[in-house]
């Protein structure tokens, strides 16, 4: 049975958000609120909590997770940005977007595409998440909580407890979520290359 707290959006209550981080620390796969849509959430090095995750979703190895940072520092540390990719991620962080960019050493290998050696990083502009990530002093491994079969993600925490409550440890109800995913941007090229477009406005990336 999950537990479920209902955490606040904008000030983040510290108890709750201690609670939940010790249970990810556990290993712990939760369902959370983010800047753009509800997510699955794990520690980056729980191998059996990713397994679950991928097993709610039904997806295989090669479909890509996000890593969700604090901010542009823990970024460089799974991944490889020079100078001009830094000026994009700091334009556009934190925010609804989510960065293709080539892998460190610091990546599990089963979080990275199996011949690109790329891995997708955000850092939303949420007060719950960032709460958590500051608790838990690492990134969390990510993916919208979309449901096998379905084309919109799950927006209703109380749904979200009544449907996942056997298969996640922990429901943060921060309110209803959105159903747009983050703007996906490749930066592997020379130039942002946009491959989805979501909530994150584009406009950033112009010049």
């Amino acid at each position: 049975m999950a537990q479920f707290f209902t955490i606040h959006p904008v000030d983040p209550q510290p108890r709750l958000v201690r609670q939940a981080a010790q249970l990810v620390r556990e290993g712990a796969v939760l369902a959370y609120p983010t800047d753009s849509c509800y997510a699955l959430g794990c520690r980056i090095g729980d191998k059996a909590a990713l397994a679950r995750i991928r097993a709610i979703r039904q997806l295989d190895e090669r479909q890509l997770l996000a890593i969700i940072c604090r901010d542009l520092s823990e970024v460089a540390i799974y991944a490889r940005v020079n100078d001009r990719q830094f000026r994009v991620l700091k334009a556009a962080t934190p925010g609804s977007y989510t960065f293709i960019l080539h892998a460190t050493r610091e990546v599990p290998k089963r979080l990275q595409h199996p011949n690109r050696r790329t891995i997708g990083v955000r850092v939303p502009q949420n007060a719950i998440v960032q709460a958590l990530l500051q608790e838990l002093g690492e990134p969390l491994v990510s993916s919208t909580l979309t449901m096998p079969g379905e084309d919109e993600p799950l927006t209703d925490p109380q749904e979200i407890r009544a449907r996942l409550e056997k298969l996640v440890d922990l429901v943060i109800d921060g309110g209803p979520g959105g159903v747009v995913p983050t703007t996906l941007v490749q930066l592997t090229g020379d130039t942002p290359e946009i491959t989805r477009l979501g909530k994150g406005s584009t406009a950033v990336f112009a010049g």
